[in-house]
């Protein structure tokens, strides 16, 4: 996403908006594994919310991991 930084003095020059990502290594008791994901900060809630299990089942119906 796009957007323009606006000085004090109301001057614009573009800038990006880049996603909230962090690395973060997962343990998964069903597997007795680590997993290795990339997610953004509403992902480690709803993680935290719902558990890695069902979050992974999740990722795997909607076609984000193969």
């Amino acid at each position: 996403m796009t957007g323009n930084n606006v000085s004090h003095s109301n001057r614009r020059t573009k800038r990006k908006f880049y996603p909230n990502l962090f690395v973060k290594k997962f343990y998964v008791p069903e597997d007795n594994s680590w997993v290795t994901l990339k997610v953004s900060a509403a992902g480690l809630r709803n993680i935290n919310k719902n558990g890695i299990t069902a979050s992974l089942n999740e990722a795997y119906d909607k076609g984000f991991i193969t």
